[in-house]
């Protein structure tokens, strides 16, 4: 399985990108920096995109993705709550077409698939399972695994509280959320992301319920504070002997 970091920073920039991550160059989750990071030839790739929830900097390509690809359909996954806020607001029929009808309601850019909490489905050729996280809205973190059994967990915007989500994943990679510095601990977790330390707390349990440590990847990063959290990174690896690295635009890993 390889992953691309499309987009790991929470504000854009010339050299900044919002929310994406692109796994072996045909399943994308979540839109934010989608179309802003890849060529047309890359983007006509694109099979499947998943979204974590129905925050703008996490959907926002997809109205630009399905005009530039509309010769085809590509499914999107979600749950009903985050497709309702991307039918509702987005791709409404005023602000973009609606995609799920257009060009024709034949052969539509866009087809919108509901994915239901703790059940697996099948995406093409990895089983995808969406388990609830704590954010200011509902949203949800995804475990993608591929055929050879490799496995990725992808938060999408969480904060403090993921002990229901452990059971049910079992990941070689987790792509956490890591918005704030510790000193902003008490502020990241009111509305939903995650710091260092908390991060360490929820890590320490995942290694209560699971027996290990995964691999852990932070991206979701604000360039304000990312020294900061590098360092508190390296601090947190340290103290747990594990491998933790700050994901950044274009990064690839392989599993």
């Amino acid at each position: 399985m390889k992953i691309r970091i499309l987009g790991a920073h929470m504000f854009e920039s010339k050299d900044t990108r919002l929310s994406s991550i692109l796994i072996d160059d045909i399943l994308a989750i979540d839109a934010g920096g989608l179309t802003s990071s890849l060529t047309f030839s890359e983007q006509e790739q694109i099979k499947y995109i998943l979204l974590t929830h129905g925050h703008y900097d996490h959907i926002r390509d997809i109205p630009a993705f399905a005009l530039k690809n509309q010769d085809r359909t590509t499914d999107i996954y979600a749950t009903e709550s985050t497709l309702d806020i991307l039918t509702t607001h987005f791709i409404n029929g005023t602000v973009y077409p609606k995609f799920t009808e257009w060009p024709s309601s034949e052969n539509p850019a866009l087809k919108l698939n509901t994915i239901e909490p703790y059940k697996p489905v099948s995406v093409g050729e990895y089983t995808v399972l969406a388990v609830p996280v704590c954010h200011s809205i509902p949203a949800w973190g995804y475990q993608i695994t591929d055929s050879k059994g490799k496995s990725i967990f992808f938060s999408g915007d969480t904060g403090p509280g993921l002990h229901s989500c452990w059971e049910h994943i079992a990941p070689q990679i987790m792509i956490m959320d890591m918005g704030f510095s510790n000193k902003s601990a008490d502020i990241a977790s009111k509305p939903g992301h995650l710091c260092p330390s908390l991060l360490g707390e929820e890590l320490q349990d995942f290694h209560r319920v699971k027996g290990y440590f995964p691999r852990v990847i932070m991206t979701h990063l604000n360039p304000d504070v990312e020294d900061e959290v590098k360092e508190e990174a390296q601090q947190l690896a340290q103290q747990l002997g594990i491998e933790i690295s700050l994901a950044y635009e274009d990064m690839t890993v392989e599993i």
